[in-house]
């Protein structure tokens, strides 16, 4: 059992060009999942907008970005980014959730599956931290 943490950049339409620029500065893979390609559109003009998308390099690198749909409140200076935690033990994400959870925290989406992950949840802690957990799905490439 193993868990990363890795930043999750929020953007509002400019995910797709800033995933480019990282993997021209630090190398590796860009990979971009439109929210079109995922069947979540609710917005027509956002329909290529990154629903979720990561850069990863073989030195380490690794981030993750989003275009933060126009129905949800966003502020760059106040909201630019989540905490990701990514393991491959559906009990030990679903522990760490529930630790998270505890007290005055903001459940935004809650721990369950999802259209592309075994489990993925989202909440913002009592800090005022948006935390992003979820189990890694395999990879069919």
């Amino acid at each position: 059992m193993s868990v990363t943490t890795t930043t999750h950049l929020n953007f509002r339409g400019a995910a797709r060009e800033a995933l480019d620029f990282y993997q021209s500065v630090f190398g590796g893979r860009a990979v971009a999942v439109t929210y079109k390609d995922a069947g979540a559109v609710q917005d027509e003009n956002e329909a290529d907008w990154v629903m979720w998308g990561e850069v990863t390099a073989g030195n380490g690198f690794h981030v993750m970005a989003y275009d933060v749909p126009s129905r949800l409140p966003w502020n760059q200076g106040e909201n630019p980014f989540f905490v990701s935690v990514r393991g491959d033990d559906t009990d030990e994400i679903s522990a760490l959730w529930h630790k998270l959870a505890a007290g005055d925290s903001t459940v935004v989406r809650p721990l369950e599956p999802a259209q592309w992950a075994p489990l993925y949840g989202m909440l913002t802690d009592r800090f005022g931290v948006t935390w992003v957990l979820d189990v890694a799905a395999p990879y069919n490439g």
